[in-house]
């Protein structure tokens, strides 16, 4: 692959350019290190025990009416 010259480019031209790259990787593209997969799975492990404590959009949306007007 031949180098592009980005010398000459603005920060912002830079951020755009980083930005364009990154938003053309698929999902796939992206390897997941170890450490976060084994977060990831520790955090869904903790949802997944702790959905019967959570209330609905509709419960918290009346507390907080009563709670703040």
């Amino acid at each position: 692959m031949p180098a592009i010259a980005i010398d000459h480019l603005t920060p912002e031209e830079k951020l755009e350019l980083i930005e364009r790259l990154v938003d053309s990787l698929e999902p796939a593209d992206i390897p997941l290190p170890e450490g976060h997969r084994e977060e990831l799975e520790r955090r869904l492990k903790t949802l997944e025990a702790d959905i019967a404590d959570g209330i609905s959009w509709e419960d918290l949306d009346i507390s907080l009416q009563k709670r703040f007007g």
